[in-house]
């Protein structure tokens, strides 16, 4: 994404911060185990028509690592920081774009500061328990858990996280991508950040009591294939938000990167069309 990186102090945290493109402004939030940049591609097309805005979260890519005494790195915590950075950039409302984790912030963020939120989009969102893989489980062992994800997780057991998430052939993330967020990933602080980060948002259930709360129009996008968050919780989510469309794309878990022109198109119709009966 050709764009302007600024850093913002967001509730006392140091956000890195990319911005691309004029109109109406439009926030996208990424999901666990990625930053800003899983939003390249799709981010470049919609900043076409869009004024976009693209954050690190709190303990990701170029954003401030801070302790878990400073920062919980629970869903209500980053939903703040991202309701202070629109105070701290003057955004005013906004589009907001959350993919996995950052769709359960996009929830709670639209159901807690609704005059935040234009409208909403949400690609494979966290939302509901969902079972875990072997790997997350291990992860989330006391002592044990932190030793393995802060010591014993390699590139290739990386790469494996990010296979068992996606669809097998053609589509799904490159490995240059994975590889890409690895090395992001691949320090003792933004380690324990996102062990903190995995083992606060396990219990999802405070995110699905929100959608009830949602008053933006929403749009519900996923991935046909995605293996850690099947399709059918997609169509689960949007019934549960009042008036929310659904779109099912032949992707996995990361439908914008993995076809960023298709779901493109998808975001930008949704965002310019007449708000529904």
């Amino acid at each position: 994404m050709a764009a302007t990186h600024r850093d913002v102090k967001a509730n006392g945290v140091r956000l890195r911060v990319a911005m691309s493109g004029e109109g109406p402004p439009v926030v996208l939030l990424h999901g666990l185990f990625m930053d800003k940049r899983t939003w390249d591609a799709a981010g470049t097309l919609l900043s076409k028509d869009f004024h976009v805005v693209a954050p690190d979260f709190p303990g990701f890519g170029d954003s401030e690592k801070p302790p878990i005494e400073r920062f919980s790195y629970d869903v209500a915590a980053f939903a703040e920081v991202v309701a202070d950075l629109y105070a701290g950039l003057d955004l005013g409302r906004a589009a907001v774009v959350g993919h996995g984790l950052g769709g359960a912030v996009a929830i709670t963020l639209a159901a807690r500061h609704p005059e935040l939120v234009s409208r909403l989009v949400l690609v494979d969102a966290l939302c509901f328990d969902e079972k875990l893989d072997l790997r997350r489980r291990v992860a989330l062992l006391p002592v044990v858990g932190g030793f393995v994800l802060k010591q014993l997780w390699n590139r290739a057991t990386f790469r494996a996280v990010f296979r068992s998430t996606t669809s097998r052939g053609r589509s799904g993330l490159s490995l240059e991508q994975v590889d890409r967020y690895y090395d992001s990933f691949n320090g003792p602080s933004s380690r324990g950040s996102a062990l903190a980060t995995l083992r606060a948002t396990v219990d999802t259930r405070n995110v699905a009591a929100l959608t009830a709360r949602i008053a933006a129009p929403t749009l519900v996008v996923w991935g046909r294939a995605d293996r850690l968050l099947p399709a059918g919780l997609g169509q689960r989510l949007s019934r549960q938000i009042r008036g929310a469309g659904f779109e099912l794309m032949d992707t996995g878990h990361a439908p914008h990167e993995e076809r960023p022109d298709e779901f493109a198109g998808i975001v930008s119709r949704f965002l310019r069309s007449e708000r529904p009966a």
